[in-house]
């Protein structure tokens, strides 16, 4: 019954925060719109012409590029690749995170002690220098880009689960389980899993942010398949022709959808990571009353 109404409280304040409703609408908007306006408006962003730098019109709504592309078509599938590296990252940076803090909390010993020194010492390499030697022995891609990003984002979420993984062994009914000889799979998933489920959300939504943003430089950076259209690469391209009156409809649109998903994952994020706290603060304050 409390752990029934624990989630009941924890549920109406996740929909009772500004933060998370602003946050995901924005995110539904922009989503709907990367997969659903490429098929209402069919324009092809691969598709040259001579019509280049042309303003914003009815057959170009944002205009063409230096090779006369459709901007807008461009920015949609760049979209659609972002959100492809989102989610791809989400998943597997929170999965890795999940299983090595787990792992590491749960066993303990020399495989504790191993996980977090291998953490340590990842964290010391600089990313750039760990992506550039990946990409220049290996053909650039979006699912190399997807593993590569995952790899260098699940450290410091491993780290989070591990210290929220040894709080709750401490509590009595765990402990219990532990004693009475329980295996750990079932010490996991009966007992662990679902106090970590608004943690495991919370680390989904930073990793999909983080692989946004380094979606982006990487494309800005030129190490991407240039086969694959990027928002960083589009950017980058824009700032070429800085000069001309082409920056307001290549560069601004471009910036501005980058800045509205890092600010939507942003958003949903604090909210969840504050209702995340105040619901463990009050629960605390329960348990500490009992």
């Amino acid at each position: 019954m409390v752990d029934y109404q624990a989630k009941k409280e924890f549920l109406a304040s996740f929909l009772a925060s500004k933060e998370i409703i602003l946050g995901g609408c924005l995110a539904i908007i922009l989503a709907a719109s990367f997969l659903i306006l490429p098929w209402l408006l069919k324009g092809d962003p691969y598709q040259t012409s001579l019509n280049i730098f042309t303003p914003p019109n009815k057959e170009y709504l944002l205009g063409t590029n230096d090779v006369g592309q459709d901007i807008l078509a461009g920015l949609l599938l760049g979209g659609q690749n972002s959100l492809k590296v989102a989610v791809g990252v989400g998943i597997l940076s929170t999965c890795l995170a999940v299983g090595f803090g787990v792992l590491a909390a749960l066993v303990g010993g020399r495989l504790d002690t191993f996980i977090m020194r291998m953490i340590d010492i990842i964290l010391v390499i600089p990313n750039i220098f760990i992506i550039i030697l990946v990409s220049a022995y290996l053909k650039p891609s979006l699912g190399l880009e997807i593993i590569l990003i995952s790899l260098l984002t699940w450290l410091g979420g491993a780290r989070v689960i591990r210290a929220q993984v040894l709080s709750l062994k401490e509590r009595t009914h765990v402990y219990a389980a532990i004693l009475f000889g329980a295996n750990l799979a079932y010490i996991f998933f009966r007992h662990i899993l679902p106090e970590l489920i608004p943690l495991v959300l919370s680390i989904f939504l930073q990793g999909a942010r983080r692989a946004i943003f380094m979606e982006a430089a990487l494309g800005f950076l030129g190490i991407v398949d240039p086969n694959v259209i990027s928002w960083g690469t589009m950017i980058n391209q824009s700032l070429n022709f800085f000069y001309l009156d082409v920056w307001r409809w290549w560069l601004l649109p471009t910036a501005g959808a980058l800045s509205l998903s890092l600010i939507s994952l942003t958003l949903i994020g604090r909210g969840l990571e504050e209702t995340f706290i105040s619901n463990s603060e009050r629960r605390s304050k329960i348990a500490t009353d009992q």
